[in-house]
């Protein structure tokens, strides 16, 4: 293990700059983008958004203690702070994460995928967490200025790093991996999500390639077992490539074994001998264990202790929280949405066992471009082939309803959640399990205090992301 501390000499290296100038006693604690949060002795990196400009608060982070700070234009200072001048912050802050990547030791794993990279990640962090110190992303901070930031916040202690990359936009992936520079990479699947910008499925494909593309020498890759195309192009990157999943064209070894899913959606299998218990509901959830578990074995962690730590396992808010108010289960899944993570919730919902009826209330899935009305369409269909009894269809799904063709008295048509609320509360009884599924702009979490004061208090039961 060894120490990493920057320097003005680093910091100068990483940007550039002429290292030869250096303040050989000038050293800085770390690395921070929020003037709210420096610390003393940081540099500041002062970053530019659509809505705000942190060149605006680089004397309040010289007066909070920051040490230097990395800058696009000019700024007031005294006469004694540090400037670091920079044609992009943000390309700085790459480039600082990929001098702090330089001194690591330790195995860097990075995760993509078109869903489930933020549960595959966590279940990864927990799957490795009984043997190994991880360092790992937090939520889903995985774009350009998140994954650097976690990388510049790995301690010297961790013994392996796991990273999640996040994209909805040509070569993004290419950028942050460029970064990362994996010794392990993860696809977890392939689907139609940012076409916005992506534009096709063959799009979102070779973005995500990308991050195979970038693997170091001597490295590995992982990747899920659908659809049928990843694997054969993975293999194509990464010859000893391993996939991961359910199904047949997994590697022998990476599929779950004598699976027993129970009322609530949950599962236990076996694998290579150890009984494992996930406390995630959903046969999605169960190929992104698998995925945990190769990544795991490839870092040599044992099969007992992969199993222990997949147990301890619990993602984030909004990911498939299931939680009960009053009598009612609701499966709170609206933090992301495309055609792929909404055909897992909903085999997630049927896979509920309710004391009266399934329904699922589908907000607009957002990002998907010109192809957005014959995905909802699509979806729709979908969702109304399976056991559900009732869809509230909002947004872009209410639009597809008429191309559709339904009967009313199984689908609920509105605008928003917001208008279709009291509907759907006058249809409901009791015993019911309710999906909540939309893109986060949506905000459908907003449909949660009403259904508590009409029908109680939350319990949290568990927790699964589609």
């Amino acid at each position: 293990m060894s120490s990493f501390t920057w320097s003005d000499g680093s910091v100068r290296e990483a940007l550039g700059m002429r290292a030869d100038l250096a303040d050989v006693s000038s050293t800085f604690s770390g690395v921070s983008t929020d003037s709210r949060a420096v610390q003393q002795g940081d540099l500041y990196v002062a970053l530019v958004g659509e809505h705000f400009d942190g060149h605006d608060f680089v004397a309040d982070a010289f007066a909070k203690g920051a040490r230097g700070a990395v800058v696009s234009r000019q700024v007031v200072t005294e006469p004694n702070q540090t400037l670091y001048p920079v044609d992009d912050t943000l390309v700085a802050l790459g480039a600082l994460a990929s001098r702090r990547r330089d001194a690591l030791e330790v195995p860097v794993v990075a995760i993509t995928g078109s869903s489930g990279k933020t549960t595959t990640k966590d279940l990864t962090r927990a799957a490795l967490g009984s043997a190994r110190r991880v360092h790992a992303t937090e939520g889903n901070f995985n774009n350009r200025i998140g994954m650097p930031l976690t990388l510049l916040a790995t301690p010297d202690e961790a013994d392996v790093v796991v990273l999640e990359l996040g994209t909805n936009e040509p070569g993004e992936i290419r950028t942050l991996a460029a970064i990362a520079r994996p010794d392990l990479a993860v696809v977890t699947t392939v689907g139609e999500s940012h076409l916005e910008k992506l534009g096709s499925m063959d799009g979102v494909l070779q973005e995500k390639l990308d991050l195979l593309r970038a693997v170091a020498a001597g490295g590995s890759c992982v990747v899920g077992d659908e659809p049928t195309i990843l694997a054969d192009r993975a293999r194509t990157i990464c010859s000893d490539a391993r996939v991961a999943g359910w199904s047949e064209r997994a590697d022998d070894g990476l599929r779950p074994e004598s699976v027993e899913a129970d009322v609530s959606g949950g599962y236990r299998f076996r694998w290579r001998g150890q009984a494992v218990t996930l406390s995630l509901p959903g046969r999605h959830s169960v190929a992104n264990a698998m995925i945990a578990l190769a990544i795991a074995d490839l870092l040599g962690v044992s099969p007992s202790d992969a199993a222990q730590g997949l147990a301890t396992a619990a993602p984030g808010a909004m990911r498939g929280e299931v939680r009960s108010v009053g009598d009612i289960t609701l499966i709170i899944d609206c933090y992301n949405a495309n055609p792929q993570s909404v055909r897992a919730a909903l085999e997630l919902l049927e896979s509920h066992a309710p004391a009266t009826s399934r329904v699922a209330v589908l907000g607009t899935m957002l990002e998907l471009g010109d192809h957005a009305a014959a995905l909802h369409e699509e979806v729709l269909r979908d969702a109304l082939a399976t056991g559900v009894d009732l869809i509230v269809a909002t947004g872009l799904f209410s639009e597809a309803v008429d191309a559709v063709g339904v009967s009313a008295d199984r689908v609920l048509c509105a605008d928003d959640w917001r208008a279709a609320y009291p509907e759907l509360r006058s249809r409901l009884g009791g015993g019911e399990v309710v999906l909540l599924k939309a893109s986060r702009g949506v905000a459908m979490e907003g449909i949660l205090p009403l259904f508590e004061d009409d029908f109680g208090t939350t319990d949290l039961v568990g927790v699964v992301e589609a």
